[in-house]
């Protein structure tokens, strides 16, 4: 057996990867928690929102946000009845549809940022020096973009 493999530097970069994950998320989960969302509800309403027109099609909020399409179908339901989003169907195209913020989702969105992005800064972004935060963005963007291409659609 090849001791070496176990030690090899990509194990250390992805057991990081996961372990900085699942540390941060869970420093996030109760702001999210405290305004009555999940983690995929912040999501979606966060890409809607940095969307041209605060639209996606549902195929492309569904890449951005890991679901299948039936995933984000349900995700896009539940947000829907809540107020928070509203399904569009196109006019170009009737087997497609869009998921488009209203200005309910939009005002929820803008009461649970300011607690979001303080936790963001205290547990992830704060923790880096702005050269270095810069750098591991444009990291991200690298793997981003190579392993999901998909999701630059609107994204960022």
């Amino acid at each position: 057996m090849d001791v070496d493999l176990f030690d090899d530097p990509r194990l250390t970069t992805m057991g990081l990867l996961f372990e900085a994950y699942a540390g941060v998320v869970s420093k996030l989960e109760p702001v999210w928690n405290a305004h009555g969302l999940s983690a995929l509800d912040l999501n979606a309403l966060m890409r809607l929102s940095r969307s041209p027109n605060r639209r996606l099609r549902m195929t492309d909020l569904a890449t951005q946000t890991s679901l299948s399409t039936s995933g984000v179908t349900r995700l896009v339901d539940r947000l829907a009845r809540s107020g928070l989003v509203e399904r569009e169907l196109d006019p170009g195209d009737r087997r497609s549809a869009y998921a488009v913020l209203t200005a309910s989702g939009a005002d929820r969105l803008a009461q649970v940022l300011p607690d979001y992005l303080v936790a963001v800064d205290r547990w992830f972004t704060g923790l880096l020096p702005p050269a270095q935060l810069d750098e591991f963005i444009a990291a991200l963007r690298i793997v981003r973009d190579a392993t999901n291409p998909d999701a630059t659609v609107g994204a960022d």
